[in-house]
């Protein structure tokens, strides 16, 4: 089907609505618009119809426009009032008005009773060839109307965070697919968005959601709100807003009870450590000197550890690393002495906690800079202002329950 048997069929073009599930509520709190044509097949998306750039604009914004008038007659007819209705937009063809058309759209529904808050406007950053600060312009315009702006497709193509926080939309819409690409660090990818919607005071919506793992992942990352076909398939019609509220609230349970698991073990692995490196700072008081004082704590915790050194609080190393050798034995590397730490993020943060609590402090899982492999770090204050970091073994995580996750 070309753009021709499309335009000339307009009338056979309709809205399917795909649900947006709520994490608090494990309730629909609105719909995806998705252009679907009736044709001698069966009903077929538009998604490549409105994708390509050889299709003329004004066939395009023809089409958009009269499915988007269906959808938003159906929405009015529609009781459940609260329910949003997030519509997609070409943002390079938005912005040829200004989004005068659309905005004239929306008056004509007005006195009929369309609240504006219940209209989401989807857009895709990295498409936009245009000047940034026009679409901004236009964003806090629709914003102060009440119209609520979500930028879809975050963390694929070439989504830019400092044009997305200039923006600052209202929802940030990430396609779960990044968990598909084996040359991505998807964990790093989902934790930035997740504090980049925290700094722009911005809901993530989780979209792809295709099984339980993805759900899990949306859950554990900061998702407000979730789409996909493991939770429903886009319809004709919406659905009950409770459909799904028994199953979620069943694998939500389940996820919780996980992570309490997780953080049980983290705690004990923390109070393990502890307890042993109370015990083992007394057996090595009478040495004096720091390098060794470092080869015999690191020979007590050979079981865990794979290299140890000793900073002060600033985050000049004072000790040379101790790093365990392929044949379990223990080297000093003295060149690591007098590097500075302190720009590591949460460094001075965590020096602090431990003045004040008087404990160490076990880190989140990271990728190591010089092996590559995912790590713990755990610290430790000692006597005289020092303080011990103790890099925590892949293969021992790997053997715990609950510390790789």
């Amino acid at each position: 089907m070309d753009a021709l048997d499309i335009i000339s069929n307009i009338e056979q073009t309709k809205p399917y609505f795909q649900p947006i599930i709520s994490a608090e509520e494990q309730a629909v709190i609105g719909y995806e618009v998705l252009g679907r044509i009736e044709t001698k097949k069966g009903v077929e998306s538009l998604g490549f119809f409105f994708h390509d750039e050889t299709v003329p604009d004004e066939y395009r914004l023809e089409v958009d426009d009269y499915i988007r008038e269906k959808a938003i007659q159906y929405i009015l007819k529609d009781a459940k009032d609260h329910l949003l209705l997030f519509l997609n937009f070409n943002v390079n063809l938005l912005m040829l008005d200004r989004g005068e058309a659309f905005l004239t759209q929306l008056n004509r529904y007005k006195d009929h009773g369309l609240d504006f808050s219940r209209i989401v406007v989807e857009i895709t950053e990295h498409d936009y060839s245009g000047d940034i600060h026009q679409l901004c312009h236009l964003i806090n315009y629709f914003k102060a109307l009440g119209i609520k702006v979500a930028v879809d497709d975050i963390g694929k193509g070439a989504s830019n965070l400092d044009r997305i926080g200039l923006l600052k939309p209202d929802i940030l819409k990430v396609d779960l697919e990044v968990l598909n690409n084996p040359s991505e660090s998807h964990r790093d990818i989902l934790y930035s968005l997740a504090m980049l919607a925290r700094k722009i005071g911005a809901s993530l919506l989780y979209e792809g959601v295709e099984d339980i793992l993805h759900l899990n992942y949306a859950w554990r990352n900061g998702g407000r709100y979730y789409q996909g076909y493991y939770l429903a398939r886009p319809k004709e019609n919406f659905v009950d807003i409770d459909f799904c509220k028994q199953t979620l609230g069943a694998e939500f349970h389940q996820f919780i009870l996980h992570e309490k698991t997780k953080i049980e073990a983290q705690y004990k692995l923390s109070e393990n450590l502890n307890t042993r490196l109370v015990t083992t700072l007394k057996k090595v008081k009478h040495i004096t000197e720091l390098d060794q004082t470092l080869v015999h704590i690191a020979e007590e915790l050979s079981d865990l550890s794979f290299r140890l050194y000793i900073c002060n609080e600033d985050g000049f190393q004072e000790s040379a690393n101790v790093v365990k050798q392929s044949d379990q034995t223990w080297a000093l590397q003295p060149n690591y002495k007098n590097k500075n730490w302190s720009w590591r993020p949460y460094f001075l943060e965590n020096i602090a906690r431990m003045n004040y609590e008087k404990k160490g402090i076990l880190s989140d899982l990271y990728s190591d800079i010089e092996t590559d492999e995912i790590i713990r770090t755990y610290s430790f204050p000692m006597d005289n202002g020092l303080y011990l970091f103790i890099d925590i073994s892949y293969a021992f995580l790997y053997e715990q329950d609950g510390l790789l996750e």
